[in-house]
């Protein structure tokens, strides 16, 4: 799988503070040297059985997801600051303390509408 398509538009993301929107609206992460904090969420990929119970059937399996992730990872890190990027365990429980000035949830789809598939 090809990161690149993920990588580039997740730095140049505009990003919003409250107090100063007009002025910071046009900043990325890159622009205004942010961190990025990069959490694994293979359960955001259930579904509900027909027993309304989460199932996981689709989501890609532990090892291959690990590998995959770890390929991520290393490509945001080349392609900005090693040190300004951070992550959790994979496949481990975690809680997450942060601040959200949103909520705003964005989707970066695997492939450009309209693009060929290699």
């Amino acid at each position: 799988m090809k990161f690149n398509h993920f990588v580039s538009p997740l730095f140049r993301v505009w990003s919003i503070q409250s107090n100063q929107i007009k002025s910071n609206i046009r900043h990325g992460v890159k622009q205004r040297n942010l961190e990025v904090l990069c959490v694994s969420q293979f359960t955001l990929y259930g579904t509900l059985s027909k027993k309304h119970q989460p199932d996981y059937k689709l989501a890609m399996k532990s090892i291959p997801a690990k590998a995959l992730y770890g390929q991520f990872l290393s490509l945001l890190k080349e392609s900005y600051q090693e040190d300004k990027i951070f992550d959790g365990k994979f496949g481990e429980m975690m809680d997450v303390e942060l601040i959200n000035d949103g909520p705003v949830t964005l989707v970066i789809e695997s492939e450009p509408k309209g693009s060929n598939s290699e």
